[in-house]
């Protein structure tokens, strides 16, 4: 559905962007951000491995009633700041010390089967129209580099901006290399954007909360995707777009499968968080 000043209207891709006549050349300098949960999937990554890592062994049953009860509220109010801020030291004290190896391995066997079905339409269709235009896509993600990057060459990305967790002798230290939330996805785009020779007044961004407001004003074309309330706020003062996914299908019926190099790369931050996001939700409920 496309949601714009208190009006409901049929999604569709007009809404969004202009079209491209077929003899035209494909602008170059443009690229469209994508925020990954809520946004390009419909529920958080940091929740769907929980059930593999408790059948491994790295958290208890409690853990994984508490991430589907957390997992509810995120979807139902989303996280500010201090929030996030919150679970990141959480998770990275989960995970310190967990093998590498292991998680790799748990991923492997996993991520398509639990992100497979997640996607949203919407979502591969305007990807989809970005592509025809010639634009890069980039998905701008809290969860680890390690989740979010094959996630990303499913989706048919350019590029990734992720976490990044520092590891040591096969193990995680606890310790974050760069935490991509926030000011910090507006800088690691800019940096991106000078890498790329990306006009960002010309670029789009794509988010669901209103911790990526920094991303957002980064670029000319924002629009909020299945917004929490402070960013539906937002957006409508602002005059932004605002568009609500709704229908997840199988990732398998629209886009090619990954290779098993680019599963097994997916370990880290973002797939362990669902220790720490379960933490959050015991925390809100008790509050």
């Amino acid at each position: 559905m496309w949601i714009t000043m208190g009006c409901v209207r049929p999604w569709t891709l007009p809404h969004m962007l202009p079209a491209v006549s077929s003899g035209s050349l494909p602008p170059s300098g443009v690229a469209a951000f994508f925020d990954l949960d809520k946004t390009i999937i419909a529920k958080s990554s940091a929740f769907v491995f929980s059930r593999a890592f408790f059948h491994e062994g790295l958290i208890n049953r409690r853990a994984v009633l508490k991430s589907t009860y957390a997992q509810f509220m995120y979807l139902l109010a989303g996280a500010d700041a201090e929030q996030m801020e919150r679970m990141r030291a959480h998770i990275t004290a989960q995970c310190t010390g967990w093998d590498v190896a292991q998680v790799t391995a748990i991923v492997e066997e996993t991520l398509h089967d639990v992100v497979d079905p997640l996607v949203y339409a919407e979502a591969t269709e305007l990807i989809a129209a970005h592509r025809q235009r010639g634009e890069d896509i980039v998905v701008v993600s809290a969860s680890g580099v390690e989740v979010v990057q094959p996630i990303a060459k499913m989706i048919g990305a350019t590029h990734t901006v992720a976490t990044r967790m520092v590891t040591n002798n096969g193990q995680y230290t606890g310790e974050v290399e760069f935490y991509c939330a926030g000011e910090n996805k507006a800088l690691a785009v800019r940096q991106l954007a000078q890498e790329q020779d990306y006009d960002l007044p010309r670029c789009h961004a794509y988010s669901d909360s209103i911790t990526d407001l920094p991303l957002l004003e980064a670029v000319g074309h924002p629009t909020a995707v299945n917004p929490d309330r402070a960013l539906r706020r937002e957006a409508l003062q602002r005059g932004w777009p605002v568009v609500a996914f709704s229908s997840p299908v199988s990732l398998r019926t629209r886009i090619p499968a990954p290779s098993g190099a680019q599963i097994a790369a997916a370990v880290g931050l973002g797939a362990v968080a669902a220790a720490g996001v379960a933490w959050y939700g015991l925390r809100r409920r008790q509050r």
